[in-house]
C-alpha cells in the first residue's frame, strides 16, 4: 500500500461540521486535508431546474441513501426502526438536501438533568457557545427576527425574515387568538445580496438543493473560504477505518479508498471525525485493533448508543382560502410554545413546531389518491382543485433522550461497495416519546382548526424522518459514561477529536445543524488554543 505525505490534521466529512471546522482551523497554517466521500454537486443540475423535480425526490435525489443508491452512498440497515435514516454524501453533506430551517438548542437544552431529573447536562453550556452561533450565523448567512422570547435577546440573525406568506399570516393570526408563541423562524436561506450570494427568489422546493444559491450549503459557505486559506479537500475517498500506533494508541491516519477504487493509507498527526451519527459510529466500530478490540474511542461501550432521531408528527390541514402551496421556502415561522417542561402534559421535556407551507402537485395527487380523499370519476377534478394548495403542515419535532439500547452496531452481512460493514440500526420509541406525540398531533390540530381547517390528517412518526442523527458518541466529563469530554477530544484516543452530531448528549427539541455548527467552531477554537499540546 503506497504512503502519502502526512498532514497536520486530517477531517472525515464534508458536511455542516467538517467544512466549519476545516475553515476555523485553517488560520493555524497547518497542513490540513479532508476526506469526502462523495463530490462536488453542480446546481445547474438540481431538481428546481426542471420540471422532474418531484420525481427526482425518489430517485438520485432523494434523502434516503437506500433509495437514491448512488456510487457515494453507503447502505443502512433500518429495518428495526419506525423511523428511517436520512443523508446525503457530497462536498456539502446533508446540509445540500436540508430544508435550513436554522433554530439553537435552547439554554435549557444544555441542563436537563439538573432542571428535569432526566438524561445528563452537557459539560459546556450556551453561553460558552454563543459567541460561536454568532459567528456561524454570519459564516452561513441566516435570515431571521430579532426579539423571539424563546432566546436570550442578544441572539441577532444578519438579515431580515424570510416574508411569511398567505400561509404565515393565516397560522400566524390563529396562534394569536390562541394566545400561543410564533414567531419569523431563523433559516439559512438569504433575503438579500450577501457575501456573493443571491437572494431567495422563491423557486421553491429547497430540499433537493438550491440552484439559486440562497440556500446555505457549505459547499457554498464554508468550503471556498478554507481552500482559499489552504484547506485540502480530497473527494470520492471513503475511508475504511482510522489506524492507531501500537505502541502508543494514537491515532496514525486513514486507510481508505481512492477515485479509483485503490486501497490509499494516509498518515496524519491529529484525526477529526465529522462523518454524522450514524458515519461515526460505524468509523469507530470499524477501526478495530489489538488495542481496541470493541472499536476505536470504545472503552465505555458507548460508541453507537444513545441514538437519538427526534420523532416528528406532521399534521396538515385543507383549507377554503388558497394557500401559498409549494411556492417559497417551505419553513418560515416556528413556534416553541410547548419546548420546555410542564409536568401537568405527562411527559418531560418538550417539542417545536414548524409551520411549513404545500407540496408539489404530484406529491399532493398521491397522497390524497393514497389516503383516500382524491376520487376516481366525475369528481376527480373538482376535488382535486380544493386539494392542490390549499394545503398547510405543522411538524412537531419532539425532543428525544437518549436511550443506550437505541444504538448503531455494525451489520453482520449488509456491505458497501467497498466491503465495509453497513451500518444496523436498532431504534424504538419510549414512552415519553409517544406521549408528546400525543400533546404535539392534539395541539397542532387544535391550531390548524383554529386557521380555517375543514380536514386534517396526521402522520406519527414520519416514517422518512431520520435527519437528525445524533447522540452515538456523546460528550461528557466521565470517560465511563460518554466518549469525547467538553471539547470533543475522545477520552481514549488523545488526538482523536468528534465533531459532528453524534457528540449530543441530549437532543433538544429543535434541529440541530446550528447547534452542530457552532460546538464544531467551539471545538476548532479549543483546539487552537491548545496547540503546543495538542499533537502529544
Amino acid at each position: 500500500m503506497p504512503e502519502l505525505d502526512p498532514v497536520d490534521v486530517l477531517i472525515i466529512g464534508s458536511g455542516a461540521s467538517g467544512a466549519a471546522v476545516a475553515w476555523s482551523l485553517a488560520d493555524t497554517k497547518m497542513r490540513i486535508l479532508c476526506l469526502e466521500q462523495g463530490d462536488w454537486q453542480n446546481s445547474a443540475n438540481y431538481p428546481s431546474t426542471g420540471r422532474d423535480w418531484e420525481a427526482r425526490q425518489f430517485a438520485d435525489m432523494a434523502t434516503s441513501p437506500n433509495r437514491r443508491q448512488l456510487w457515494s452512498d453507503y447502505p443502512v440497515n433500518d429495518d428495526n426502526s419506525p423511523i428511517k435514516v436520512l443523508n446525503f454524501n457530497a462536498v456539502g453533506g446533508s446540509t445540500i438536501l436540508y430544508a435550513a430551517h436554522y433554530p439553537r438548542l435552547h439554554p435549557s437544552d444544555f441542563k436537563v438533568k439538573s432542571l428535569d431529573g432526566v438524561a445528563d447536562d452537557w459539560p459546556v453550556d450556551y453561553h460558552q457557545l454563543e459567541p460561536f452561533f454568532a459567528e456561524n450565523d454570519r459564516m452561513t448567512g441566516v435570515s431571521g427576527m430579532t426579539g423571539d422570547p424563546a432566546y436570550p435577546p442578544q441572539k441577532t440573525p444578519p438579515m431580515e425574515p424570510l416574508p411569511m406568506g398567505r400561509s404565515g399570516r393565516m397560522l400566524g393570526e390563529a396562534m394569536n387568538r390562541l394566545g400561543w408563541h410564533w414567531w419569523p423562524s431563523d433559516c439559512a436561506v438569504t433575503t438579500r445580496e450577501y457575501e456573493g450570494r443571491a437572494p431567495c427568489i422563491n423557486l421553491g422546493h429547497c430540499i433537493a438543493g438550491c440552484a439559486q444559491g440562497a440556500k446555505a450549503s457549505t459547499d457554498i459557505t464554508y468550503w471556498p473560504a478554507a481552500i482559499r486559506a489552504g484547506v485540502e479537500l480530497r473527494t470520492r475517498s471513503r475511508v475504511r477505518e482510522i489506524t492507531v500506533d501500537p505502541a502508543t494508541g494514537m491515532a496514525n491516519g486513514v486507510i481508505y479508498y481512492d477515485k479509483d477504487g485503490i486501497e490509499q493509507f494516509q498518515p496524519a498527526h491529529v484525526v477529526v471525525v465529522a462523518a454524522n451519527g450514524i458515519g461515526t459510529a460505524r468509523l469507530l466500530l470499524n477501526s478495530k485493533s489489538e488495542r481496541f478490540p470493541n472499536g476505536l474511542a470504545n472503552s465505555s461501550d458507548q460508541v453507537g448508543r444513545n441514538l437519538m432521531f427526534h420523532p416528528y408528527a406532521s399534521i396538515w390541514g385543507y383549507f377554503h382560502e388558497e394557500t401559498d402551496g409549494n411556492r417559497g421556502p417551505p419553513l418560515s415561522l416556528w413556534s416553541h410554545e410547548f419546548y420546555e417542561t410542564d409536568k401537568s402534559r405527562g411527559f418531560v421535556r418538550g417539542y417545536s413546531w414548524q409551520f411549513g407551507r404545500g407540496v408539489g402537485v404530484i406529491l399532493e395527487a398521491q397522497q390524497s389518491m393514497a389516503l383516500g380523499r382524491l376520487p376516481w370519476g366525475a369528481e376527480h377534478h373538482a376535488t382535486y382543485r380544493k386539494l392542490h394548495n390549499h394545503r398547510m403542515n405543522i411538524a412537531a419535532i419532539c425532543e428525544d433522550l437518549p436511550e443506550p439500547h437505541n444504538r448503531v452496531t455494525l451489520d453482520p452481512v449488509l456491505k458497501d461497495a467497498h466491503g465495509i460493514p453497513a451500518p444496523k440500526i436498532d431504534y424504538t420509541l419510549s414512552e415519553n416519546s409517544n406521549r408528546m406525540l400525543d400533546h404535539a398531533i392534539a395541539r397542532a390540530t387544535e391550531a390548524l382548526r383554529e386557521a380555517g381547517a375543514w380536514d386534517i390528517g396526521v402522520e406519527r412518526p414520519i416514517l422518512n424522518g431520520g435527519w437528525h442523527l445524533l447522540g452515538t458518541a456523546r460528550m461528557g466529563d466521565d470517560p465511563t459514561r460518554s466518549v469525547v469530554n467538553g471539547w470533543g477530544r475522545t477520552h481514549d484516543v488523545k488526538n482523536l477529536f468528534i465533531v459532528d452530531g453524534s457528540i449530543f448528549t441530549t437532543s433538544g427539541g429543535v434541529n440541530p445543524t446550528s447547534t452542530i455548527q457552532a460546538l464544531a467552531l467551539y471545538i476548532a477554537d479549543q483546539m487552537k488554543q491548545r496547540l503546543a499540546t495538542l499533537f502529544d
